[in-house]
């Protein structure tokens, strides 16, 4: 799944970030767009696991500042 995480004002220790998501996905991938202020991740992870991960990092959020995004697999790799 792939979310985009709206950090707002805040500074994000991305390095922390990392470390919390990877605990709970090994396979997780985040990138930070810095102009936009957020973050892009792609993880098997649900919401409900991400709030607390970056809480635990030291980010806290607004609500709705997960928002899944539509699935733009087509399917072709998996065999």
């Amino acid at each position: 799944m792939e979310y985009v995480i709206r950090l707002g004002d805040t500074p994000a220790d991305l390095a922390a970030i990392e470390q919390q998501l990877l605990e709970i996905d090994p396979a997780a991938l985040i990138d930070h767009d810095p102009a936009t202020a957020t973050l892009r991740c792609s993880t098997c992870a649900l919401e409900v696991e991400l709030l607390p991960a970056l809480a635990r990092a030291g980010q806290r959020l607004a609500p709705g500042a997960i928002e899944l995004q539509p699935s733009v697999c087509c399917g072709g790799c998996s065999g």
